[in-house]
């Protein structure tokens, strides 16, 4: 496949389909080898089908800068982390995307290339979707779909008062990895904010033990505080709990600062863990459970009764000014 078509003055939209995206169907009957304008789909009897979708628009979900192929890799992760929330196995996908003057047939395939690396790496294939040009930054939208057993999928209204709060991973990279980006700067939190990593390895452990459960995007806080609203009922959150990496320490060790900056790093956002509710009598065969698929798992709170989000730093109550991002 060539890597530029200096021969065409525009980029032929029916080429890159044939050529760029055809083989990201991997022959699946489904998609009608894109020369439709739908899929078909035929459900099997067993499994419920989970649908999610995101959108990410240059400037505003990532940097204008950031290579190409990423952007592809932390479209699909992005809405691989929806998935990994319900403790559904990714399925396929739906793409749609408006491209910029700036996004020639060379970008157009790195973004290809990006994509196609995450599908190998998690499972899976383009079903459609749809591309068109536009004057204004490049915008893509995944439609994910996923399966689980019938009325398996763990949702966000599902806690209970007593449950214990938990979080994957570490919290707060995320954040750090924009902020390097932003001020030009390499760091180890840059990757994880261009290419995070999903927690689908949590899936059978979520099935098993989790009675609620939401991925961090908005920040630790508020996608708590999502499932304390889907529960109607309270949270609390021990901020000194919240587990962070080396670089997250590093940031978090100013002990003047250290309540301002836990704050930032638990409402940034971008972490794309996996924040659950698990019975008290369950917590250690989740955890177990998630450490043998390679996944730390930390316990940071229980959910209450009421409808308060309180959180706790040296075992006071503090005011937060910002849980988390908040969609326009």
């Amino acid at each position: 496949m060539p890597a530029d078509r200096p021969d065409k003055p525009t980029v032929d939209e029916f080429d890159v389909i044939a050529r760029l995206m055809r083989p990201l169907t991997l022959g699946a009957p489904e998609a009608l080898d894109l020369l439709d304008d739908a899929a078909v789909l035929t459900p099997r009897p067993d499994e419920d089908l989970v649908i999610s979708a995101d959108m990410m628009v240059e400037g505003v979900h990532f940097l204008a800068g950031d290579p190409i192929d990423q952007v592809a890799q932390r479209l699909l992760r992005t809405n691989l982390s929806d998935l990994a929330a319900k403790a559904a196995q990714p399925y396929a996908y739906f793409l749609s995307i408006a491209w910029p003057p700036r996004c020639g047939w060379a970008e157009r395939q790195a973004f290809a290339q990006g994509l196609e690396r995450d599908q190998r790496a998690y499972g899976l294939k383009l079903l459609g979707g749809d591309s068109v040009s536009t004057p204004g930054p490049l915008t893509a939208s995944v439609t994910i779909l996923g399966r689980t057993p019938p009325g398996r999928a763990v949702l966000r209204s599902g806690a209970r008062a007593g449950d214990v709060v938990l979080v994957s991973g570490w919290i707060g990279d995320g954040w750090l990895g924009l902020q390097a980006a932003l001020e030009g700067r390499t760091a180890p939190s840059l990757t994880r904010y261009r290419t995070p990593e999903p927690r689908v390895a949590l899936t059978p452990a979520l099935r098993a033990w989790a009675t609620a459960a939401a991925d961090v995007s908005d920040g630790l806080i508020a996608d708590a505080g999502h499932i304390a609203a889907a529960s109607a009922l309270g949270v609390e959150l021990d901020l000194d709990a919240v587990p962070l990496s080396a670089e997250g320490r590093a940031f978090a060790d100013h002990p003047s600062e250290r309540q301002d900056r836990l704050l930032r790093l638990a409402a940034g956002g971008d972490d794309y863990e996996v924040v659950l509710t698990s019975a008290p009598e369950n917590v250690a065969a989740m955890i177990e459970a998630a450490r043998a698929a390679g996944v730390a798992m930390t316990p940071i709170g229980r959910m209450v009764e009421g409808r308060a989000v309180r959180v706790l730093f040296q075992r006071r109550e503090i005011r937060v000014n910002r849980a988390g991002y908040r969609h326009g």
